[in-house]
């Protein structure tokens, strides 16, 4: 029974109870991001334990502080300094908050972790794939019967910081914001295997490819394969666009097709967003921008091949495909032998 003594009457009785039920506190050391959970490391570094072990051992050579003097920071707390930056895209002060550093320390570690992982690019970005082009052939034709396809292309624009005034035009794109048109294809597991990631967002996307590695290497027969892509691009023999204006049910079976098959470069663009927030609205310079997206998409492909969580896809809006040149010969007949033979 409460006491009509005191000031504020607890019934001792439930205070004894609760004693009795309380859960023993475990205490974890903040200095170790690896002592919490997966689910809590997930929601805040898209990494499980095992995950950040790999990506600490993979750039520790490169980022370690070479003393431990002055408490520098572990090889772990710089990882997931930078991962909730690239996770979450929030302000570098926040991220210090959460991490009980300075804004300073953060931009540093930051930097130092995208550096880092710029080394990797070649490693983990590969076309056709790290896969055989078989494989990777077979996988696409999976989804929606389309043959010889070894990448889905497409570019996606990535928000930017406004820059300097000499070029500040140049990165003013169709919604009158400023961007990166960063240009991307996949393979049929969503693994990137070619990233452009140098253009400011008004160049065209076909601009893009026909200056682009990859264009040449196709022109030079390098490749055993196709890629597909929308609207935006010229029909070529080495990348099938749809039919304008199908006319036939074998045209219009075709576009289908190519266009299911085209999904999976919307998909990676969505995953990729999802798993790292900072790409919906990196507020740096374009340098900058291009280097942190290249360093994403390595820990995209490193995520996806150890098969991390996945996380819920971002929504991509559809494209505003302006017109392209006309459609090359070869790339009509090739589409039309296409038509033919399978549709």
């Amino acid at each position: 029974m409460a006491s009509p003594f005191l000031e504020s009457p607890v019934d001792i009785g439930a205070q004894i109870v609760k004693r009795a039920f309380r859960e023993e506190r475990v205490l974890r050391d903040r200095q170790n991001p690896l002592a919490f959970p997966d689910d809590y490391l997930y929601e805040r570094y898209r990494f499980s334990a095992e995950g950040i072990v790999y990506l600490c051992r993979l750039l520790e050579r490169h980022i370690k502080n070479p003393t431990r003097r002055s408490q520098a920071i572990s090889v772990p707390q710089m990882l997931c300094i930078a991962l909730r930056f690239f996770t979450s895209g929030t302000y570098l002060y926040a991220v210090g908050d959460a991490e009980k550093i300075s804004k300073n320390t953060v931009c540093r570690t930051i930097r130092r972790v995208v550096i880092a992982l710029q080394r990797y690019i070649n490693t983990f970005i590969v076309f056709p794939g790290h896969l055989p082009t078989v494989a990777i052939k077979e996988g696409f034709h999976k989804i929606a019967g389309f043959p010889k396809v070894i990448g889905a292309i497409d570019c996606t624009h990535i928000a930017i910081s406004k820059p300097v005034k000499e070029i500040e035009a140049d990165y003013i794109d169709k919604k009158f914001t400023h961007s990166l048109n960063v240009q991307m294809t996949c393979d049929h597991q969503c693994m990137v295997t070619s990233l452009d990631a140098r253009w400011p967002g008004s160049v065209h996307d076909s601009q893009i490819f026909n200056a682009s590695v990859l264009y040449q290497r196709f022109k030079d027969g390098l490749y055993d394969g196709i890629l597909v892509g929308d609207r935006a691009y010229a029909c070529q023999s080495f990348l099938m666009s749809p039919y304008q204006n199908p006319e036939t049910r074998p045209q219009h079976d075709f576009n289908m097709a190519l266009g299911q098959t085209g999904l999976m470069i919307k998909r990676t663009f969505g995953i990729l967003k999802s798993r790292f927030g900072c790409l919906r609205d990196l507020r740096v310079s374009p340098e900058r921008a291009s280097q942190i997206v290249g360093a994403c998409v390595v820990l995209h492909n490193i995520a996806t091949t150890r098969k991390e969580a996945m996380p819920q896809e971002h929504h991509i809006p559809p494209d505003d495909v302006d017109p392209v040149s006309p459609d090359h010969p070869a790339g009509r007949a090739m589409r039309d032998n296409i038509t033919t033979q399978y549709f």
